[in-house]
């Protein structure tokens, strides 16, 4: 028999969170009075794979699958969730979007995914990155998974951000 314990609700201190009002509820960041500026943001997703998948890379740095050319279907993949982010992430502005660039490289047996996303506008952009760089990963995953399922998507973070109130530069 399945037993379902309920814990109490605990207020915490959310002192410093954006998205929760002054009743503890979430909400959207109000940026109406905000200046417009250039912001930036890159983000970085790593994608660990097998000897086998790695063997499949040909000489234009690539792997052909039968859905066709797996970088170039995720760099797609990522700069169409990028566009969508508002839609997905609840809180998130929905923003057009200036730029969105995503660089695949392999290093090792890691497939390095960097999105860049840039927008003139007064909330910040990072969230599109970490998306389009998500979804790149995960569409590579998926175009791979035939050949092998040993694929680890093990990490994405913000890299950089510029504009709004604090730039931010990740040091390794």
């Amino acid at each position: 028999m399945l037993k379902l314990t309920l814990l109490p609700l605990v207020i915490m201190d959310t002192k410093g969170l954006s998205h929760i009002d002054d009743h503890n509820a979430p909400a959207m960041v109000n940026v109406s009075e905000k200046q417009i500026t250039l912001r930036t943001a890159t983000a970085r997703s790593i994608v660990t794979v097998s000897d086998e998948i790695l063997s499949q890379i040909d000489d234009q740095g690539d792997i052909q699958s039968k859905k066709g050319s797996v970088f170039h279907t995720a760099i797609i993949a990522g700069t169409m969730a990028a566009k969508k982010t508002g839609e997905l992430i609840p809180l998130c502005h929905p923003i057009g979007m200036d730029g969105c660039d995503l660089v695949i490289e392999i290093k090792n047996k890691e497939i390095v995914i960097l999105c860049t996303c840039s927008v003139k506008a007064k909330t910040g952009i990072e969230m599109e990155a970490l998306t389009g760089a998500s979804v790149a990963a995960l569409t590579i995953y998926d175009m791979c998974k035939a050949l092998s399922h040993d694929i680890v998507i093990k990490e994405t973070r913000l890299i950089s951000k510029t504009g709004g109130k604090k730039d931010f530069q990740h040091h390794e």
